[in-house]
């Protein structure tokens, strides 16, 4: 069975991270031999247990020089026998690439986990991209990511390029059938993400203060994430407390049990000014929850206003506020239709085989 090295900068909380784990743990479950390469430990602690008892082995490159970090990545990468190198993420992407001169006997997949703006106009982000042209292929978790790379280094050849949708394992996200909604007589939103300026608690905010009082008090906001990024939630409760709302928004540390409290609400939300393809969503449908997003990445393609959940704009609070208010006045019967439909949507897009298959095509 071939061997496949899992390369990632750290492993965090984030999307990204949790894509890279699953599929390592996938193809683990498959008999491949996995191993994973990280280089910044103080921020791997969330799933460094799990892959652990996976049987999966970690190794770790630790320099805080720069291009030292580089020549190891690439000394280590060259001393293994690995007949698959998928790296995640900018920076390990370009130190995979710069491994494999002047040639290389693995193949090399480069993931693409965001589709940020900047990288438009950020000479760093640039840079870095115009090197997937040395990669077999390059997968992105969605359409909107791939037209960036496509605009930013236009030589690279169409037939490198994959769209592949985050996959998801069904076992853990089974829908609740018996699930009961309003169960504190509120419509229960959950929030999954890290608190980042990007991911747009400020509008969300403004959003739920715009609304009308007797939509505003049917609304409960729990927002799971972890907040050593920047100081957004610290402004975010702030200015929560000084437009009185503290009833409506709860804040809690990210959780490896984040579907048991998913699977508990009544629907998921996003307000990022930009994304990948966010997990949360994915999940979301996938255990019959509808969804309230900001119009961003591949999420128009899913989400469908008024048939799976509602769609706004992350820099108009109003549109952020008009969303939830027609999500809060939605009935048990509507919002059980809609959680069907993302259901159904989520089990053809997202299925664990499918697309470890998909991978599997590129080795």
């Amino acid at each position: 069975m071939k061997n496949l090295l899992f390369f990632i900068s750290g492993l965090g909380s984030g999307g990204a991270q949790r894509q890279i784990v699953e599929l390592a743990v996938g193809f683990k479950g498959l008999g491949y031999n996995v191993r994973f390469l990280i280089y910044q430990k103080k921020w791997s602690e969330f799933y460094y247990q799990y892959i652990v008892n996976h049987g999966i082995e970690i190794d770790g490159i630790y320099e805080d020089n720069y291009l030292e970090r580089i020549y190891k990545v690439r000394r280590y990468i060259r001393s293994h026998k690995f007949d698959i190198v998928i790296a995640f993420l900018e920076a390990p992407s370009f130190m995979a690439e710069l491994s494999g001169f002047p040639s290389r006997k693995w193949k090399l997949i480069v993931g693409e986990r965001s589709a940020d703006p900047a990288k438009r106009s950020s000479f760093k982000l640039r840079f870095f991209l115009k090197f997937h042209r040395f990669a077999d292929y390059i997968v992105a978790n969605s359409y909107a990511n791939i037209n960036i790379v496509k605009e930013v280094a236009p030589g690279i050849l169409s037939r490198k390029f994959k769209v592949i949708y985050n996959m998801l394992d069904q076992e853990r996200l089974l829908p609740n059938e018996n699930f009961a909604y309003r169960k504190n007589g509120k419509l229960n939103l959950l929030v999954a993400s890290s608190h980042r300026y990007l991911k747009n608690l400020n509008g969300l905010i403004e959003g739920v203060h715009l609304m009308e009082p007797q939509y505003r008090d049917n609304l409960r906001i729990s927002w799971f994430g972890n907040s050593k990024f920047d100081s957004s939630l610290e402004d975010g409760l702030q200015k929560i407390q000084s437009y009185g709302l503290q009833d409506v928004f709860s804040f809690h540390k990210e959780t490896l049990d984040i579907y048991d409290y998913m699977r508990e609400a009544d629907a998921v939300g996003l307000f990022s000014f930009f994304e990948g393809l966010p997990n949360a969503i994915c999940e979301g449908m996938y255990m019959g929850k509808p969804i309230v997003a900001t119009r961003v990445s591949d999420v128009p393609l899913l989400v469908e206003d008024n048939v799976n959940g509602f769609l706004c704009e992350a820099n108009s609070p109003s549109s952020i506020s008009h969303a939830l208010t027609l999500l809060v006045k939605c009935s048990v019967v509507e919002l059980s239709d809609m959680g069907k439909r993302n259901n159904t949507k989520a089990e053809e897009l997202f299925n664990k085989s499918r697309i470890l298959g998909d991978y599997e095509k590129m080795f």
